[in-house]
């Protein structure tokens, strides 16, 4: 079945399921404007990769590592007028060989879409946490 066939299906059901979207992102220094920058790449990516709309966003829950202070990443999707979206920061465990400076999303999103049709998305340093899904489509 081709993606067409695959939307067609989805849609012919209507029948939507709550599933959790994985996505991460590093910053090259701890800075206001980069982590924010950084932040709304990592929210209009996961939209995009999975061809969702924020109105299939049900919450989002923003992790950063110790090492990230100078902004809530949770700013960026108020940025990209995402005022409806309950949304959560919080702080990564302070792991001794843990990526630095980065920033972890995970996206609760209401979709018609299988559960295997959807892809986390890792950029930048990030992409050394899930290789297998780092490549774009």
């Amino acid at each position: 079945m081709n993606r067409a066939q695959e939307r067609a299906a989805e849609a012919a059901t209507g029948a939507r399921g709550l599933h959790a979207l994985r996505g991460a992102t590093t910053v090259g220094r701890d800075a206001p404007l980069d982590l924010l920058d950084a932040t709304r790449e990592l929210l209009r990516t996961m939209l995009a990769r999975n061809d969702l709309d924020v109105a299939d966003i049900v919450s989002i829950i923003f992790t950063t590592t110790r090492d990230l202070s100078s902004a809530d990443p949770s700013r960026a999707a108020r940025d990209l007028g995402w005022d409806r979206v309950p949304l959560l920061c919080m702080s990564e465990i302070a792991v001794p060989s843990g990526l630095a400076r980065c920033v972890r999303v995970l996206m609760h999103v209401e979709t018609p879409k299988a559960r295997g049709r959807l892809r986390g998305v890792y950029l930048r340093d990030a992409t050394a946490l899930r290789p297998d899904l780092a490549a774009p489509d």
